[in-house]
């Protein structure tokens, strides 16, 4: 499926955490955001959902518990495409 979640995100992640810890996550992302292109891709389009994605999953950068990130991005990406 399609996914342009950044590279540089990635990057920035992984300087500050363990690299298991930074796959997980980037697995977990990329997960989130083909399932959400699925949902809003055709009404939306994919660079759009992948953009919103980004935008949330930025917020989280410098954070140290990294567990619940996918998650609370899927949820908050949902709420923004479902309003938007």
């Amino acid at each position: 499926m399609f996914w342009t979640v950044s590279a540089h995100r990635f990057a920035g992640i992984r300087a500050g955490m363990d690299a298991d810890v930074a796959t997980r996550e980037q697995t977990a992302m990329h997960q989130v955001t083909d399932r959400l292109v699925s949902t809003f891709g055709a009404d939306r389009g994919a660079q759009e959902v992948a953009r919103t994605i980004d935008e949330i999953h930025h917020r989280f950068d410098g954070r140290p518990i990294r567990d619940f990130v996918p998650v609370l991005v899927e949820r908050y990406a949902r709420q923004r495409l479902t309003a938007a």
